[in-house]
């Protein structure tokens, strides 16, 4: 039996318009607007030096329906490099590129297989004696269980699953193609290649059925590093997996608790800490952060008062640590201290203080 690699990613998006997030900064519109074409040119770039077998995307190539087909003539461009670099590419429709959702087309290299959208397609590498099972998308809101019309596996061969889907309903995730972890592995798979869920997953091992994740983030809900899995087999079975980061942005999630916190030099310093922590985790990316204040601190009244300082000293706190970090968003969620028997978490005895005053003769 031969030995061999392959490529699995998903959810592309695209053309994503990264809604939500400011570009007044030239510098940052720039960046996100390329962000998805930079990560799936280093995925292609990847796959040729590496030399894999073949390419799998388990859906949501495009975000939606194109302006005009500058997006499609980059995706063709792409897999016209996989195409001269003899590396097929298999792939499904998701719900944001099914096939009633993009009504403009480019001619595919005949390098790209798609799987066909009104039934379960088996499509063969003979050669590696490879078998691939998927179908693509109709329409963007599928809610049937498509893995239950998938074959079972053909003996001797190995067998890959791509299939865009909710499996054993994702949180976070609408629940399109619905199906279950255990119909899953009892198909006889050796690989599941999944699509749908923007975060890297290994749902189970031999068989493995993996969610890639997306390439890019497009959002704080969408930290950390971002890839695709590129998968090896030996004598017809999974031997590891390992993945590759390509995406040109990090996102991240950020929260500060001031609970202990008396001062604004010392709140300053967990800013700039908090910061700190996060961009040892991302050396080489960019960095965008939300941010979020929370505690019960003595500072509660005095932040409120000035959103904007807050926000100007997070991003002074930023620029310390590094040049390229944004803040998408402040989110300010602090409280007043608690108090306990009448003294607040400041010292000072309140109920003491209001006895003093009710006994002060200059009230009568």
């Amino acid at each position: 039996m031969m030995n061999f690699s392959f490529i699995h990613a998903a959810d592309l998006h695209l053309g994503s318009p990264f809604v939500g997030l400011g570009t007044a900064d030239p510098k940052l519109a720039d960046l996100m607007t390329s962000a998805s074409r930079d990560a799936l040119d280093d995925l292609v770039t990847q796959a040729i030096e590496l030399r894999v077998a073949f390419f799998v995307i388990a859906g949501d190539v495009y975000d939606g329906d194109w302006k005009d087909t500058t997006i499609g003539l980059f995706f063709h461009s792409q897999m016209s490099r996989l195409e001269r670099a003899g590396i097929p590419v298999f792939l499904v429709r998701g719900n944001h590129d099914a096939e009633s959702v993009i009504t403009k087309a480019v001619r595919s290299p005949k390098a790209v297989r798609t799987f066909d959208h009104h039934k379960v397609q088996s499509l063969e590498l003979p050669d590696l004696k490879v078998v691939l099972h998927g179908q693509s998308f109709s329409t963007r809101a599928v809610t049937t269980d498509l893995a239950a019309g998938y074959p079972a596996a053909r003996p001797g061969w190995f067998n890959v699953g791509v299939l865009h889907t909710s499996c054993d309903n994702r949180p976070g995730h609408d629940n399109y193609a619905p199906c279950s972890l255990e119909e899953l592995v009892q198909r006889g798979y050796q690989y599941w290649a999944l699509g749908h869920v923007h975060s890297f997953e290994v749902l189970n091992e031999h068989p493995h059925i993996v969610y890639a994740g997306n390439l890019q983030g497009r959002g704080a809900r969408e930290c950390g590093d971002k890839g695709a899995v590129l998968v090896e087999v030996e004598d017809n079975e999974v031997s590891s997996l390992k993945r590759l980061p390509v995406s040109r942005v990090r996102w991240a999630s950020l929260t500060i608790d001031l609970s202990d916190i008396k001062t604004e030099d010392e709140a300053f310093e967990s800013y700039r800490q908090a910061i700190a922590n996060e961009v040892t985790n991302s050396p080489q990316l960019p960095l965008i952060c939300r941010i979020s204040i929370v505690g019960a601190s003595p500072l509660h009244r005095h932040l409120h008062e000035d959103r904007g300082r807050l926000r100007d000293e997070l991003k002074t706190a930023a620029d310390q640590c590094r040049e390229d970090i944004w803040l998408e968003e402040v989110r300010l969620a602090t409280t007043e201290p608690a108090t306990v028997h009448g003294v607040a978490a400041t010292g000072i005895d309140l109920s003491a203080m209001l006895s003093h005053i009710l006994q002060s003769p200059e009230l009568f």
